[in-house]
């Protein structure tokens, strides 16, 4: 009698604390893959790297990030980058979406074109629109190089470096290698951002537009305020997305323009590639990837923020 209790009790330990030994696997790979690395990279960011090993520095790596020159031009270059490539995006899939949304002829076919690029990666598309514009053999070449459309000598988009700045120290206007590097970042991101704004044009009610039209309101007025007030969470999530990944991506920066002309695109992502695997400095660069983190956070908290208020206010 009494085994029989205690096997019962034995079968009943296991069965409350089964759900914990499923998830187990996936709680060590979590703390193998984001926490150790978290706190590891929080302890590099107050350690300088020394002959004989590691030296406690504190705040200074951070400090002597802030005074920096390069770290405050990343930055202008980071808000420029963000700015023009969420924007681009969000203006160009916008409409396109309108266009897919008319139900035209093909349209499966156009969604599906639309969406190649989506599925290259950042280093391949860099490589590609690089050799777009090399002055030897580049396809647009000929172009840019022509006398008569842009100057005596034609413009090098990888090469001519930024104009002076109409802002004191703030790199505006920009190089043409960062209007370049925008371009092709909203190339690639076009297709999601575009099937994100077609999902959400089509739960807009059919009812609610044809009432409008036979109430006399004009195409933009029904976009404006019919149809972009029913997408705004869609558009906040997408313009979230957008932001964090421009904030974080390396990769076409890295194939694109190296950060160049000079330092015309040295984004803060770039930056941190550049201080660490460059320069071997990984305390400072420990620092700066704790100071995007931070903005990371920022961006995720202020985009969970507007997204509850959207969905109280509807």
């Amino acid at each position: 009698m009494q085994r029989m209790i205690a096997r019962r009790r034995e079968r009943g330990w296991f069965r409350d604390t089964l759900p914990f030994w499923l998830i187990l696997p996936t709680i060590i790979v979590l703390l193998a893959v984001q926490v150790y690395p978290a706190i590891y990279t929080v302890w590099l960011s107050l350690h300088e790297r020394v002959p004989t090993g590691w030296n406690w520095v504190g705040i200074n790596n951070f400090t002597r990030l802030f005074n920096m020159g390069l770290f405050n031009e990343s930055m202008g270059h980071t808000l420029i980058f963000l700015v023009g490539y969420a924007g681009l995006t969000m203006i160009l899939g916008f409409f396109i979406a309108q266009l897919l949304n008319r139900r035209l002829r093909l349209s499966g076919f156009y969604i599906t074109l639309l969406f190649i690029p989506w599925i290259i990666a950042d280093i391949i598309v860099g490589i590609v629109f690089r050799l777009l514009v090399v002055p030897d053999y580049g396809l647009f070449s000929g172009i840019l190089q022509n006398a008569t459309l842009l100057g005596p000598n034609g413009i090098s988009v990888l090469t001519t470096s930024r104009p002076p700045a109409l802002f004191g120290a703030f790199p505006f206007p920009p190089a043409p290698a960062m209007i370049y590097l925008i371009l092709a970042s909203a190339w690639r991101a076009l297709p999601f951002i575009t099937l994100l704004m077609l999902a959400a044009m089509q739960t807009v009610p059919n009812e609610i537009i044809e009432s409008a039209r036979i109430d006399g309101a004009s195409g933009a007025q029904i976009t404006r305020r019919i149809m972009i007030p029913i997408m705004l969470p869609t558009m906040v999530v997408a313009l979230f997305s957008l932001t964090l990944s421009g904030m974080n991506g390396v990769g076409m920066v890295f194939s694109l323009t190296g950060g160049g002309p000079g330092t015309a695109t040295e984004v803060l992502s770039y930056l941190l590639y550049s201080i660490g695997w460059r320069q071997l400095n990984f305390g400072r660069a420990a620092a700066l990837a704790m100071l995007i983190a931070v903005v990371n956070w920022l961006l995720i908290s202020g985009t969970l923020r507007l997204t509850r208020v959207q969905e109280r206010s509807i």
